[in-house]
């Protein structure tokens, strides 16, 4: 992507806001619930800190262990993690690496913005936050996207469009499904979103209807 300086600066007002937004959420709401299965607010946040943490020796070897797989191994380092740290610590952590240049392998300052947004948003959508988050570091996530990057994560989209509703951005074809620029990068994301937050007749394919879902 070009505009390096630009994703670069967004990445660190990003973590900024993620801080800020971690540091008032009460004891409690640490221990609740994320989009991503089976991670708690903690676990996404020692997902979400643990390149700052973790050696490039320990992540191959952790890599290895979980024969390969970095899906897997991502999942184990994040329930060890915050298993092992406060969420104090776990915050700190975030606090103390704003400027981090970490980007994941092959993904440039484009992943490294992808990954903070889409993990807060984890965090935030799960908790039911009405946190948004600012159009112009969206429309860059976007823009970033390339089809390996949502191939990844194996939405199935075949006959469907989405559209957003507050951004001039448009994916796919077929039938409309609407929501907004946030919701829409879940969708590519691999996420299914709580009831209410997509309009369209395949709108349900996106959507996490299960009784326990708030």
């Amino acid at each position: 992507m070009e505009y390096t300086d630009e994703v670069r600066a967004a990445v660190i007002a990003h973590r900024r806001d993620l801080v800020t937004l971690l540091a008032g959420l009460g004891p409690g709401q640490w221990d609740g619930p994320t989009l991503c299965a089976g991670w708690r607010v903690r676990e996404a946040v020692a997902h979400i800190t643990m390149a700052f943490r973790t050696s490039p020796g320990r992540m191959m070897l952790d890599l290895v262990r979980a024969g390969g797989r970095f899906d897997r191994m991502a999942d184990r380092s994040a329930r060890r993690d915050a298993a092992a740290m406060t969420h104090e610590q776990l915050l700190a952590t975030l606090r103390d690496n704003v400027t981090h240049p970490w980007t994941p392998p092959g993904g440039g300052p484009a992943g490294a913005l992808a990954h903070e947004v889409i993990h807060g948003l984890d965090i935030t959508v799960g908790l039911g936050l009405g946190h948004r988050v600012p159009l112009d570091r969206l429309s860059l996530v976007l823009a970033g996207l390339r089809p390996r990057n949502i191939a990844y994560f194996g939405t199935d989209l075949t006959g469907v469009q989405l559209q957003a509703t507050d951004l001039d951005w448009r994916h796919g074809t077929g039938t409309p499904v609407r929501g907004t620029a946030q919701d829409l990068l879940l969708v590519l994301s691999g996420r299914r979103l709580p009831p209410g937050r997509l309009v369209g007749d395949a709108a349900d394919r996106f959507t996490d209807r299960s009784a326990n879902r708030r």
